[in-house]
C-alpha cells in the first residue's frame, strides 16, 4: 500500500485524483478504488475489477480451505473482471514449487507466439543491473537450487506436493467433525506450544478398528493462550475417552510431562521427528487405511505440506515457508503410535492361529486376546 500510495503523493497529476484514502484503500474522483487485500478467494468476490496485481502469487497458501489457493483465488476474479473490456490480471513473483497459478501460466503460455497471455521470465540481472553480481554468486555457491529460483527464475525442481487432494478426501469421514468416545481402545498424541507466537497447541484421539487407523478427536488451541488452561482442558478430555498416558514431541523438554503428570495424564516424548511422521502415514493415506475427521484445517495442512529432496538423495516432509502444521503433525504422530497397535493385534492374530478353543467374542476379538491386550 506504502508502494502505490508514493505515486498519489508524488505525481501531481495523480494526487489531484484522490478524494480520501486510508490504510487500505485509495478512492479516486472517477469512481474507481484502489484496495489491498490478503489473499482469500472468499474476500474478493463480489468486486468489479479493472486491473489485479497478485503479487508473489507463488508463495500464496492457506491451512483451511486449499493446497492451491493462488488457483482459487484467481477463479474468483475472473467473473468480476469479465464485465470490463480490457481488464489486466498481472501476476508477479519469484518461482517457486511446480505446482500452482503460476506454474500452470508458465507451463501452458511461456514462449507461445500470438498466446493472449504473455508469461515474461527473466533473471534477477535482466530485470535489475542494479544488483550486485557478487551477491548472486555467493548465494548459488551456498544453494544452487534456492539460488536459482531466487536470482535465475527456475523453477524448483525438488519440491513436490507431499500428497494429492484427492488422495486426502477418499479418507475423510465427510459431515462427520468427532466421534464421541465409545468402548474402543483410545490412543493420544500431542503437540504442545508455549502459547504465543505463531503455533498452536493440539491433540489427536484415534483408535484401531479392523486394521484402519481412525481419527475420533481433534482438537486444536490457537494463540493466545494459556498452556496451563490448555493441558488442563485436554487431560479431562482424554480421561472421558480413557486414555491415562499420551505421546507427544520434544518440545520444551520436561514442561510437558510434569503438566500433564499434575492432573493425572502419563507424558511419553515420541523419539520420530515429524518428517519420518509423515513418510510413515503417507502409505496409510494412499491405501485408505487411516480414516479422518471432516476437519478444513488439517485436510488443508495435509495438502500443503511440501516434499524436499536435498542434493544428496534423501526426502523429508515439512510445511511451506512461514505455514503451519500443528494439526497434521499431531495425526501423523498418531497413526505412528496407532500402527504399533496394528502391529501387535496382527502378531495375536497369528499366535492365535493354531487355537482350536472357540471362546467368547468381545468387540470383535476372543477373550484370551483380551486378557493379553
Amino acid at each position: 500500500m506504502r508502494y502505490i500510495g508514493g505515486f498519489f503523493d508524488t505525481i501531481p497529476m495523480l494526487s489531484g485524483m484522490v478524494e480520501r484514502q486510508d490504510t487500505e484503500s485509495i478512492h479516486l474522483n472517477n469512481r474507481v478504488s484502489i484496495e489491498v487485500h490478503t489473499g482469500s478467494f472468499r474476500a474478493i468476490r463480489g468486486y468489479t475489477c479493472i486491473g489485479c496485481i497478485a503479487d508473489e502469487i507463488a508463495f500464496w497458501r492457506s491451512d483451511d480451505y486449499s493446497a492451491n489457493p493462488d488457483v482459487e483465488i484467481i477463479k474468483g476474479l475472473r467473473p468480476g473482471m469479465s464485465t470490463i473490456p480490457g481488464s489486466l490480471l498481472l501476476a508477479i513473483s519469484s518461482p517457486y514449487a511446480r505446482r500452482g497459478a503460476l506454474w500452470r501460466s508458465y507451463r501452458a503460455h511461456h514462449g507461445k507466439d500470438g498466446d493472449p497471455i504473455l508469461v515474461w521470465r527473466a533473471d534477477t540481472l535482466s530485470m535489475n543491473q542494479a544488483v550486485d553480481p557478487a551477491i548472486i554468486e555467493a548465494a548459488y555457491e551456498e544453494d544452487p537450487v534456492a539460488a536459482g529460483a531466487e536470482y535465475g527464475a527456475e523453477f524448483r525442481k525438488d519440491l513436490e506436493n507431499y500428497v494429492d487432494r484427492e488422495v486426502v478426501d477418499a479418507c475423510v469421514q465427510f459431515g462427520c467433525h468427532e466421534i464421541p468416545p465409545g468402548q474402543e481402545s483410545y490412543t493420544c498424541f500431542i503437540d504442545p506450544s508455549g502459547g504465543s507466537g505463531g503455533d498452536s497447541f493440539t491433540l489427536a484421539i484415534g483408535h484401531v478398528e479392523d486394521d484402519i487407523k481412525v481419527l475420533d478427536c481433534l482438537r486444536e488451541r490457537r494463540p493466545p493462550f494459556s498452556p496451563d488452561q490448555v493441558t488442563a482442558e485436554y487431560a479431562e478430555l482424554m480421561k472421558s475417552y480413557g486414555c491415562h498416558r499420551t505421546f507427544g514431541d520434544r518440545f520444551a523438554g520436561g514442561w510437558p510431562v510434569e503438566r500433564f503428570r499434575e492432573h493425572g495424564i502419563h507424558y511419553e516424548q515420541s523419539a520420530k521427528p515429524k518428517s519420518e511422521l509423515y513418510q510413515a502415514l503417507l502409505p496409510d493415506l494412499n491405501s485408505g487405511r487411516v480414516q479422518l475427521l471432516d476437519h478444513p484445517r488439517l485436510i488443508g495442512q495435509l495438502c500443503s505440506l511440501e516434499r524436499r529432496t536435498s542434493r544428496g538423495g534423501r526426502d523429508s516432509v515439512d510445511h511451506e515457508p512461514n505455514a503451519h502444521d500443528d494439526v497434521s503433525n499431531v495425526l501423523a504422530g498418531l497413526a505412528q503410535h496407532l500402527g504399533q497397535r496394528v502391529h501387535r493385534l496382527g502378531a495375536l492374530r497369528t499366535a492365535g492361529a493354531g487355537h482350536s478353543t472357540v471362546t467368547r467374542p468381545y468387540r470383535g476379538f476372543t477373550e484370551p486376546k483380551k486378557r493379553a491386550l
